[in-house]
């Protein structure tokens, strides 16, 4: 049953959020050189929360709509399965999808407590989003969009815990950290075209096609690295963040597969894997950069 539960909240796709809150520390730690560590845990397990209850909540609505039925669903796409093959019932994973937004509402809270307004927005924001963003959000266009600006209020609201204060290096870093997060939503949205077509989602592979989708998936990475290039040159970010750009090649490999085999579902499955790497990848890279920069100035 715990494999199942573990399925159900695509476990592999939490690290995405995990690395979005170890950035904000990260920025932190290189500004000040300290780190609230019950805060910091707090911050990670309502984050955990919170991204595995969109996740159960995604899945509780595509079996509703019949989206996850009529896709075939790969390792990366076509929801978890575990609602179309029987091993969880439907209002299990409704109830626990809601009773984790509770909790991670309710940690959420307390840090409203510890520093006011600015967290109840953000938590505002992300109460709202989640609830709504497989019936509302992603039928909108707006799914990349929004895991856009889930991973920058994630990286804001971890590094506005730590310091009470808003600083242009987590708005920034928070932005790289969302479309690292909206690349993979993009490329893995290819092998559910037919199906959220059919069931009326609009994912922005289809309002694009998928022709023009596998052309235009160039923007994101580059939007990743030129948002990096500029900090570094104008000193929002650290110089050794431009560190972030080895995974440039990874990045165009991965580009050049998806427009040549956008239309083949089993050839895509290597493809959506790539990208998933890449992005996780990237993004431990931009973080690390951060604290290596900060231990680099207490050597000299």
């Amino acid at each position: 049953m715990l494999s199942t539960w573990l399925r159900a909240v695509r476990i592999r796709f939490l690290l995405a959020s995990v690395i979005s809150v170890c950035i904000g520390l990260a920025i932190n730690w290189w500004q000040t050189g300290t780190t609230n560590i019950s805060f910091a845990i707090l911050t990670m397990l309502g984050v955990i929360c919170l991204h595995a209850s969109v996740d159960l909540l995604n899945d509780y609505w595509d079996f509703k709509r019949q989206i996850d039925t009529d896709t075939k669903r790969t390792q990366f796409s076509g929801g978890t399965g575990v609602l179309p093959e029987g091993l969880l019932q439907p209002n299990q994973v409704y109830r626990v999808g809601v009773a984790l937004l509770i909790t991670g509402s309710i940690i959420g809270a307390f840090f409203i407590y510890e520093r006011g307004i600015t967290i109840a927005v953000i938590l505002g924001f992300a109460i709202v989003s989640i609830y709504f963003y497989s019936t509302r959000i992603v039928d909108s266009g707006l799914g990349e969009v929004f895991v856009t600006i889930k991973g920058a209020m994630i990286v804001l609201g971890t590094y506005y815990v730590q310091s009470s204060q808003i600083t242009i290096e987590p708005i920034m870093a928070g932005i790289v950290s969302g479309i690292l997060s909206a690349t993979v939503l993009f490329v893995n949205s290819f092998p559910d075209y037919d199906a959220d077509k059919l069931h009326g989602r609009k994912t922005l592979v289809i309002i694009l096609g998928k022709t023009k989708a596998s052309a235009y998936v160039w923007i994101f990475p580059a939007i990743i690295y030129g948002i990096i290039t500029v900090s570094a040159i104008i000193n929002i970010f650290p110089t050794i963040t431009l560190l972030t750009l080895v995974t440039i090649p990874m990045a165009i490999k991965h580009v050049k597969v998806l427009k040549k085999k956008h239309e083949q579902i089993e050839d895509l499955v290597p493809t959506m894997r790539g990208f998933v790497s890449y992005s996780r990848i990237t993004g431990a890279i931009f973080a690390a950069t951060f604290a290596i920069d900060y231990l680099l100035k207490q050597v000299h």
